[in-house]
């Protein structure tokens, strides 16, 4: 038990802590604001980052966190495409909704350096494990190719959902995430598909 009551004080945290960035801006947001929203301690903020700026790496977690919920939706009537594609738009709903473009950003241009931890490229992640799953009942049922592993499909899916995300955070959010993706994604992705 103690596992997940420190998994869900993480959580509080991070939480608390993009609810913020989002309301106030991230340089307007001290991290006794993100105690007092998350009703946690000092010592619990400093016991799972080291400051503030580690939390824009914690924005993974927040998406691992969604996509647990998204999972629970996913029914064995859709497809393995149709369910990738509803986690996308999903997701990217929520991006564009509740994380602000310039903190996005920042995490994106935070993992192009040799510094720190990648969290976007963990495989451990459940964003990873929850991908490979999908395309593996995908390769197993004929819908995606099977010349092509498991890992190198993720991999071009994942490649093809950053590229969106970046192109949208250099335009400025100039237009919907979720909908450009929703009509380009399955052109980029679609090569995947075992030919019928």
């Amino acid at each position: 038990m103690p596992r997940k009551d420190s998994r869900n004080t993480k959580m509080k945290i991070v939480n608390a802590a993009w609810e913020l960035f989002y309301r106030n801006g991230f340089d307007n947001t001290t991290i006794e604001d993100i105690v007092d929203e998350s009703g946690t301690s000092r010592g619990s903020f400093y016991h799972y980052f080291n400051g503030q700026e580690e939390l824009l790496s914690s924005l993974s977690s927040l998406f691992d966190s969604r996509y647990e919920e998204l999972e629970e939706a996913l029914t064995d009537d859709m497809t393995c495409f149709d369910k990738l594609m509803y986690l996308n738009k999903k997701l990217f709903m929520m991006v564009e909704n509740s994380i602000p473009i310039d903190l996005l950003a920042r995490l994106y241009s935070s993992q192009l350096t040799l510094k720190g931890d990648r969290n976007l490229l963990d495989h451990n992640r459940t964003y990873y494990k929850l991908l490979r799953k999908i395309v593996l009942e995908g390769q197993e049922s004929g819908e995606f190719r099977s010349d092509v592993s498991v890992n190198e499909t993720v991999k071009a899916y994942a490649l093809c959902e950053r590229a969106i995300v970046s192109d949208w955070c250099l335009c400025n959010g100039e237009y919907s995430l979720a909908r450009y993706s929703e009509t380009l994604l399955p052109t980029l992705f679609g090569g995947f598909l075992a030919k019928k």
